[in-house]
């Protein structure tokens, strides 16, 4: 018999909305005792079948629920069609952009709550967050390589999530022969390295594919400053573009150096292309008051708030950031600007910028308002699943 987890009166709306997650403040009581990431039925208090999910007994969110349909069992069968129903969705824009990275599974967007699956070339990069994904670890892998045959596995569940779950961090390779680093991917015709053993998150930031594109659409002609570059890929759609000059700018050499690389890869001249190994805030500053000026600024910094108690103080480094890019800028230049925080709000980011603006004395109108690559959905009822924020904001 299915082990049940049944909730405290009320405490079903969220799953009627089919929303994945039951808090362990929502349970009434556990009839059986599920083991860490085994399937548990929920059922509302007068007995009413909600979902089938997995058991987290570490975690804040206890039950992660894979399917809202009665009949449907988990098993190997399950995660076949959730994987071929998440590739599926995505064979259209592979084609329109000439993918061959892309996010291939987005968690609980696709129906596979704690699972993120990239693809880079002939290598698939797997992040298992929750127990529930750990759990079925050696399943989905199984079916990963059923799929994509020609592609190696490797874990990055390296992650500080993962502690929230009672799980230690796990890496290295789960199926195939990697091959050598860094893996060459492509995007609207620009190559990409990617090391996918040492590279941020599973090797790289694909979310921000589209915003890439649509900086590219500024460049042209424009000097540009390209903050916290990472592999410094803005700057590379600046160059094919037609940018003035450039500046990439980010505290670690390596990714600096894998910059310069991705310059020679696409075969563009970057003689009018800085590489600056700093940090931004002071750097900024520094210019600041040394009065020097930028067409256009990129600004893509790392997430600021990972809870609730830290969203205060992500609000008040965002607004510094974002003032002094503001003063930075020439009269009629463009600022991009991203929040990854998925605690921050799309409109409280936008009044953060604004309040930037005042305090930085300069009138500015937002023109586009951005999100994440389409290869990284939010499911209707996961609204969690909205996290990169993005504005483009022209000065005066």
């Amino acid at each position: 018999m299915a082990i049940r987890i049944k909730l405290r009166p009320g405490r079903e709306k969220s799953l009627d909305r089919r929303h994945p997650w039951v808090f362990s403040s929502g349970i009434h009581n556990i009839k059986g005792k599920p083991q860490a990431g085994e399937t548990v039925d929920v059922v509302a208090h007068d007995g009413r079948w909600l979902g089938r999910g997995a058991w987290s007994p570490e975690s804040q969110i206890q039950v992660r629920v894979w399917t809202f349909d009665k009949e449907e069992q988990i098993d190997a069968e399950f995660f076949a069609r959730r994987l071929q129903r998440a590739q599926a969705g995505r064979e259209d824009l592979i084609r329109e952009q000439g993918l061959t990275g892309y996010r291939l599974v987005a968690a609980e967007s696709d129906g596979l709550p704690g699972v993120t699956i990239d693809k880079y070339a002939k290598v698939l990069v797997c992040q298992l967050l929750s127990t529930g994904a750990d759990y079925w670890r050696d399943t989905l892998v199984a079916q990963l390589a059923l799929q994509f045959p020609d592609c190696a596995i490797y874990e990055r569940s390296d992650v500080d999530a993962r502690k929230k779950e009672g799980l230690a961090p796990v890496t290295g390779l789960l199926h195939g022969e990697l091959p050598e680093m860094p893996l060459i991917i492509e995007e609207n015709g620009i190559k990409i390295a990617v090391d996918v053993t040492k590279g941020h998150k599973t090797g790289f930031y694909l979310d921000q594919r589209d915003n890439r594109a649509i900086a590219g659409r500024f460049a042209k002609g424009k000097s540009v400053l390209n903050c916290f570059c990472y592999t410094g890929t803005f700057g590379l759609y600046a160059a094919k573009a037609g940018a003035k000059s450039i500046e990439n700018v980010d505290v670690s050499s390596l990714a600096l150096d894998t910059a310069r690389l991705n310059m020679a890869i696409n075969e563009l001249d970057d003689s009018h292309v800085e590489y600056k190994e700093a940090d931004v805030f002071k750097l900024l500053r520094q210019y600041r008051d040394e009065g020097k000026r930028f067409d256009v600024i990129v600004l893509d910094p790392p997430k600021f708030a990972d809870n609730k108690a830290q969203l205060n103080g992500a609000c008040r480094g965002y607004k510094d950031i974002n003032m002094i890019a503001l003063q930075l800028l020439n009269p009629g230049g463009v600022l991009l600007t991203f929040s990854c925080s998925g605690l921050m709000a799309a409109d409280l980011f936008q009044k953060i910028v604004a309040d930037a603006a005042l305090d930085a004395k300069r009138d500015i109108q937002f023109i586009e308002r951005l999100s994440q690559a389409s290869d990284h959905p939010i499911g209707s009822a996961f609204p969690e699943g909205f996290y990169l924020k993005g504005l483009v904001a022209r000065v005066w």
